[in-house]
């Protein structure tokens, strides 16, 4: 399985980026992979109207002093985000962003590996495979011939 390479090549699978969020769901901190991939969403964003009030909303969610969804970043990098706000760009939230994927990175990502919900993917992934290697070699086996009495 790739996801143990490396955070990225986990944050990259459809499947990955599934289970890790459940893990992160299950560890009541949901609220830096929600955020993270809001802040790419809204990298994306192609018209320059909807980026001031997609902006509000991502720091109203996440980064405002009553915001539901409170990611754990320090006071310098809230203060900047908050000015970024001003005139928001696409990268206005990149500095807050950092900080949560470190943060997921060094501490989320490893627990992940750890946890009994990754081991038990393990699992039923080589559980899988070894059903689909042995199917394979069924179907790959000739046929015995019969031998002619003597």
């Amino acid at each position: 399985m790739m996801w143990k390479e490396s955070f990225e090549k986990l944050l990259s699978s459809k499947h990955g980026l599934y289970a890790f969020r459940s893990f992160l769901v299950s560890e009541f901190s949901e609220e830096n992979i929600a955020f993270y991939l809001a802040c790419e969403d809204f990298k994306s964003t192609k018209s320059a109207t909807k980026m001031p009030s997609k902006a509000k909303r991502i720091y109203e969610e996440f980064i405002g002093s009553e915001a539901p969804r409170e990611v754990n970043i320090d006071y310098e990098t809230r203060d900047i985000t908050q000015a970024n706000l001003q005139s928001p760009t696409a990268s206005c939230f990149d500095m807050a962003q950092y900080r949560i994927y470190i943060l997921m990175e060094k501490d989320c990502y490893p627990r992940f590996l750890r946890s009994a919900a990754y081991r038990n993917l393990v699992n039923q992934l080589k559980v899988k495979s070894a059903k689909a290697k042995s199917k394979k070699a069924i179907a790959i086996k000739p046929p015995h011939e019969e031998e002619e009495p003597k």
